[in-house]
């Protein structure tokens, strides 16, 4: 159900009330992240408890978004370098591929699994570090896995055949994704849903400015002669210096965790006054049966449950797969067909990184009117409201993806010509992922946690088949008829942005977990309409 903007009413019935406050509370505490509510915070507000410790305040400093902008920025600048690095890393071997096979005597598409390892690893970590971050903070997290995901790059340096570089490979993937499953959360900490737009769009591009720059720079590595060894050290030396940013600036921001240790100060300084002291992260269920409920079983169960999880995560499984699929099928467009050397070929990479930092933009300008949304809903806008990149970016993939097969297919067309085709699907691409997340996010709210775990294992494993049969594909249907056929794919998929904008609010309407509070302040304002109408 739809209502007017300005029409949305500023007083509620105090039973809506209460919901609203009880899901702001929630966000305040713990964000996105799937934690247990009290039972008896689950049916009315927390009521006010001396013992319990919380801000001192709207102004005080210990809260990460009373934090000085500058900082603030500082930090959301750290956890998108090493987004940047944990993502080149996945793709940056890609250019080396047949040298590592040469070098190893495997066959091509034994090294294609350098890229496929990576990307498991990628699967399976966020069953981890998610419920790690809830648990320890987010810093402890980053520590642990900076610092493991660099060793095992610096295994893959001095790998003396390919078993020991293709498991190492799956571990660094497996530490890897601990900054991409934390940095969003790390956002959320640290900024208001009204005014975090910018840091959002900056995380985001990132997430996909670090796989479309690799190739480049392994290319010429590759070319040169260091040889690909040299990939593998620099990728060494980038992971080492932001594990070390990371360590010196990057606070810990998840607010549980901050209250809890300020409840652990206060009673080992004065244990006779606070004794009874704690913060609410303590009185957590954190039972191993408890943390396998919300983190193994939880997510599946809502991938199954949730026609608009399952949809979402079908749609971005083929649009990160045809992401990784790309460093399979463009050396086939302009090395095999055009005779491009390796690091010529590499250079065609730019474009999918000029594409996403321009989704990334349109993405930023397209969402300038949710603040005010978010003002008129009291802090609860239709989760619709995010689809406008999706409504983009969709039919925007399936001309990119045609326009590249078929330019490409032919040496008499110009390089140029479907190299731009590659501006077009890196723009689509980093719209619709911004676009459909944030839906996610905001139709499930305090179980946006649980539906993005579920969302990321599924896709990052569709990703880890696609580099295994991409290049067959293209090489066996030729490039039109395998581009045809991924078009037609994302052709199948593109209504999704808008079927959801039409049908989403009656789907979330009988959804398991999402809370709908938009649609229960529009039913009331109906309501309300309907009663004036029959006393006039």
């Amino acid at each position: 159900m739809r209502v007017e903007e300005d029409a949305v009413p500023v007083f509620v019935s105090p039973e809506l009330q209460r919901e609203i406050t009880r899901q702001e509370a929630r966000i305040e505490q713990y964000g996105g992240d799937d934690v247990e509510l009290p039972q008896h915070e689950k049916a009315q507000p927390p009521a006010e408890d001396p013992n319990r410790v919380a801000w001192d305040g709207p102004d005080d400093q210990l809260n990460p978004q009373n934090w000085s902008e500058r900082r603030r920025w500082l930090i959301t600048l750290v956890c998108s370098l090493m987004t940047v690095n944990v993502t080149f890393a996945s793709s940056a071997p890609t250019s080396a591929t047949l040298a590592i096979a040469m070098h190893f005597q495997v066959s091509r598409e034994v090294a294609y699994l350098i890229t496929t390892m990576f990307l498991l690893g990628y699967a399976i970590g966020p069953l981890f570090w998610g419920p790690g971050s809830e648990l320890v903070g987010r810093k402890p997290i980053f520590v642990v896995a900076m610092i493991c995901y660099t060793l095992f790059i610096l295994g893959q340096a001095l790998a003396p055949n390919i078993q020991t570089l293709l498991v190492t490979r799956f571990f660094s993937g497996f530490f890897a994704v601990a900054p991409l499953t934390n940095c969003g959360g790390v956002i959320a900490d640290i900024w208001s849903a009204a005014i975090r737009g910018k840091a959002v769009s900056l995380f985001t591009a990132c997430v996909f400015l670090g796989p479309t720059i690799a190739p480049i720079a392994s290319g010429f590595i590759t070319e040169s002669y260091l040889g690909w060894r040299w990939v593998f050290w620099v990728m060494f030396i980038f992971a080492g210096a932001c594990t070390a940013l990371m360590l010196v600036a990057l606070p810990e921001t998840y607010a549980p965790v901050i209250l809890a240790k300020k409840a652990h100060r206060l009673r080992k300084a004065e244990p006779e006054r606070y004794a009874n002291l704690y913060a609410e992260h303590d009185r957590q269920d954190w039972s191993l049966a408890g943390v396998i409920r919300r983190t193994l079983f939880r997510p599946f169960q809502m991938l199954f449950i949730e026609p608009i999880l399952a949809l979402v995560t079908l749609y971005l499984s083929l649009v990160y797969g045809v992401l990784y699929g790309m460093f399979g099928a463009i050396p086939v467009i302009f090395e095999q067909i055009r005779g491009f050397s390796i690091s010529q070929n590499g250079l065609i990479f730019i474009g999918v990184g000029v594409g996403t930092s321009l989704g990334a933009l349109t993405n930023y300008f397209l969402s300038r009117h949710y603040p005010k949304l978010i003002i008129r809903w009291r802090g609860f806008p239709p989760a619709e409201e995010r689809l406008y990149g999706g409504m983009v970016g969709a039919p925007l993939l399936v001309v990119g993806i045609f326009w590249l097969g078929w330019a490409g297919n032919y040496a008499s067309v110009h390089w140029a010509v479907p190299a731009v085709a590659t501006v077009a699907i890196g723009m689509a691409i980093s719209l619709i992922f911004m676009s459909f997340l944030s839906y996610l996010v905001d139709t499930y709210l305090a179980y946006s946690a649980s539906a993005l775990s579920a969302n990321t294992v599924v896709r990052s494993a569709v990703a880890a088949a696609f580099p295994l049969f991409i290049v067959q594909m293209f090489q066996q249907l030729t490039v039109k008829w395998a581009a045809t056929l991924l078009g037609l794919i994302a052709l199948l998929l593109a209504p999704s942005p808008f079927l959801f904008y039409r049908y989403g609010p009656a789907i979330r309407a009988r959804s398991t977990f999402a809370p709908c509070l938009d649609l229960k302040i529009a039913k009331e304002l109906a309501e309300e309409k309907a009663m004036a109408g029959e006393k006039v």
